[in-house]
Order: C-alpha cells, then structure tokens, then sequence
C-alpha cells in the first residue's frame, strides 16, 4: 500500500511523526521512535524566554547596569534541561543519529535578536524548523490584528534566516482563521499544524493556588482541527499537519481525508510509547486496503470543503442540523 506523503517539501514514506515534546530530548527515546517508523523528528521547542535570559545572563556578567531583578522575571533555567548551547548540540546528535528528517522548534511570542537561533538550528543540521507561536493576550489594549501582524513580522524574521523550509504552529483563536492562514503563506510559510493546545489552569479552592495541570488528548480534540484541515484543504499551497487528537487509525483516516499531510502525535506515544506509530501506520495500511485505496494521495483531501459548492452555507446549515438533533 502507497501511504507516501509530501510534507514541507520531503517525500516521506508514511505521515506518522512525533511532535515537539520531551520525548525528543532524550536520544534513547529518538532512536526508539525512528526504529517505530517515525517518518520525521520534531524536536522538542526552545523557547524565547531560554534565549533571552541567557542573552540577558552573559550581558549582567560584563555590565554591572544590569538589574538582576530583571533576570528574576524569566523562568528558573531548571525548568529547561536542555539550555541554547545544549539545543543546537542536540540537533546535530539527533541529526547524525536518525535518517529520517530533523524538524527544529522554536517557541516564542515577540520579535527580536532571539529569533536569530534559526539560523543556528538550521546551520546545526536541521532539515526544517516549526515555528511555534504561543501568545495569549490578556491586556485588553491589544488587538487581535496586532497579534497577527507581530505573527506574521516573526515569520518573516525567521524565513530572511534561513534557507530550510519553515512551519507555523497556530492557535486555533483567530477571528479569521482562514485569512491568517492565507497571510501566513503569503508571508513565507511552508506549512501550517493545526493547532496548538493551550494548558488550561485549575484553581485550589482550599490553598488558594493557582495548579497546574497536565491533561492529555483524546479523539475529542481532533474535530476542531478535522474542520480547519477541510476550509484550508484546497485553498493553500502549504503543507498541512494535525497536531492534537490523533490516537486511533479512524482518527488518522478523518485527517488525512480532510487535508493533513502530516499528522504529528505526542499524547497518544506518551500513553503508548513509540511503537504506536508502527501500528497506526499499519492499521492505516490495511485500512486503505480494506477500503479498496491505492494510494495516501487519492485519500488526501477527499472530504475537505472545496467539495461543497457554498462552504459558508454548508456550515451553517450543519450548526443548526446538529442544534435540532437533541432529543431528551
């Protein structure tokens, strides 16, 4: 069975990868996912507040004018195993130890010297970098078109960089997400994941503290991301990925008909470890099989909304087909 795929430019033969988390920080974990049938690497992210405290760092060490209140605002470096320097040596061992492509990430909300790094990621060996932006904006003087344009100014600061094909990582909390989607390619971009998952915060009602909780994804989440995948499914050039809510072969089946050409996973490995790539890639295959597809390609994009001659009207007449649809 042809389950090849075309993801930011690479020909893979399959489109099961890990995306950014910790399980790519250790190489034991990295060589058990490439022996899994990982088609790609995405490395875990280095984030903006890591650079810049370290920037900020060596800068207090030659200038006493630098308030080291200032240094306390940043995350404690103990948060971070792996500190910049240590990043882009990982890249290159992760490089010289898998044959599979290697996919950077970086994570940040704003413009500036930071943003430099991709250049160094890219010089370190990878073969491709995802941007991920993670803004939420709880000041009511920002507006959601600064967001974007302040979006759109880090992608172009990364894409004037490097040479390596570049992917953003969205939230799905867009006015308009389809027009950012189509800004962003204007702008460079060589693929979008849809989306990132932002970590809600519980309160202790008793301590009175704010907890931080860890929740994985089920099959649940994929629906936000299947309907985004079937609007920008045919209306983009760029490659799409899913990230979020794939765990089970139908789930990976409903992606891929609606657009993804990568489906990158994290909840599902961290339950199941690596090996779950090697069954959702078999499972797919029969599948396909057993569904009389030939082929990845004939599958893509089969159920997206260029199908249906008013998109618009399609999903407004499915919010009020599925209002009716409750009976007590």
């Amino acid at each position: 069975m042809d389950l090849k795929t075309t993801y930011l430019g690479f020909e893979l033969p399959h489109p099961f990868m890990p995306g950014a988390s910790l399980m790519s920080e250790e190489m034991d974990t990295v060589k058990r996912l490439e022996d899994a049938g990982a088609s790609a690497i995405v490395l875990h992210s280095l984030f903006e507040e890591q650079i810049v405290a370290e920037q900020m760092a060596t800068h207090s060490a030659t200038d006493t004018r630098v308030d080291a209140e200032a240094l306390s605002y940043f995350p404690d470096q103990e948060n971070f195993r792996l500190g910049p320097e240590e990043y882009l040596d990982h890249i290159a061992k992760v490089k010289a130890a898998v044959g599979v492509p290697v996919i950077g990430s970086l994570n940040g909300a704003s413009t500036g010297g930071w943003l430099d790094y991709a250049k160094l990621m890219q010089s370190a060996g990878a073969d491709a970098l995802e941007l991920n932006v993670y803004y939420l904006a709880t000041d009511p003087q920002i507006t959601g078109l600064s967001i974007r344009e302040q979006t759109l100014d880090m992608l172009k600061a990364v894409k004037a960089e490097v040479k390596v094909p570049v992917a953003v990582k969205l939230s799905p909390f867009y006015t308009s997400l389809a027009n950012a989607a189509m800004e962003l390619e204007q702008a460079g971009a060589d693929g979008l994941v849809l989306f990132n998952r932002f970590y809600q915060p519980d309160i202790d009602v008793e301590e009175l503290e704010v907890v931080r909780t860890l929740r994985l994804s089920d099959s649940s989440e994929l629906l936000l991301r299947l309907r985004w995948l079937a609007v920008l499914s045919g209306k983009l050039r760029s490659s799409l990925a899913v990230s979020g809510g794939v765990h089970t072969v139908l789930d990976a089946v409903k992606a891929v008909m609606c657009g993804a050409h990568a489906v990158q996973l994290v909840s599902a490995l961290l339950q199941h470890g690596p090996a779950h790539i090697t069954l959702l890639r078999d499972g797919l295959s029969q599948w396909m099989e057993e569904h009389e597809y030939e082929s990845l390609a004939q599958m893509q994009g089969s159920m997206n909304l260029e199908r249906c001659p008013d998109s618009d009207a399609y999903e407004r007449a499915n919010y009020v087909h599925v209002l009716r649809s409750w009976r007590r």
